[in-house]
């Protein structure tokens, strides 16, 4: 399966592309989608979808994972972060794929252990896990991240559909 992790952000949206293979994982791209800004919010926002629609069209993942909106500092950060976050979702869905999101919290949980896992330590297991040979730019870290706890969680999540499914929800 391979799985695109999306770190939103409205000046840095960073992307990885991962693919489980059994219980392997390999690392196919990251990379990050840089905004101006300067430039408006609607132009910022069109430059993070046609990047990301881009990385779909060139990667072709089954799946995508996001990360969800942690508690921001202030109320202009925590807006501009969700427009950039409902861009990522957009291009996801817009391309006919399923579309997961997973707090902070899980993504840390999954990738080294524990949720209040510092984001040094999150680099490092990134890098590891895909065998990197350097840690990625951080926010293609943080998206590789996302991926990786996609496919530790798409197991669980497809088990948790079928019994839902059986139970008619």
């Amino acid at each position: 399966m391979r799985i695109l992790g999306i770190d939103p952000g409205s000046r840095i949206t960073g992307y990885g592309i991962i693919e489980k293979q059994g219980n392997r994982l390999r690392h196919i791209d990251n990379g990050a989608i840089f905004t101006r800004s300067d430039d408006d919010l609607a132009a910022r926002l069109k430059i993070i979808y046609d990047g990301l629609s881009r990385v779909i069209i060139d990667y072709a993942p089954q799946a995508v994972a996001v990360e969800q909106i942690f508690v921001a500092k202030n109320a202009l950060s925590a807006l501009k972060l969700g427009h950039a976050r409902g861009t990522a979702l957009l291009a996801g869905v817009n391309a006919g794929l399923p579309v997961f999101e997973y707090s902070a919290l899980q993504v840390k949980s999954a990738v080294v252990g524990y949720g209040r896992a510092s984001k040094a330590q999150v680099q490092q297991m990134v890098r590891t896990l895909v065998s990197l040979p350097e840690i990625a730019q951080e926010d293609a870290s943080d998206a590789l991240a996302v991926a990786i706890c996609h496919a530790h969680s798409a197991g669980l999540n497809h088990r948790l559909e079928q019994a839902l499914a059986k139970q008619g929800r």
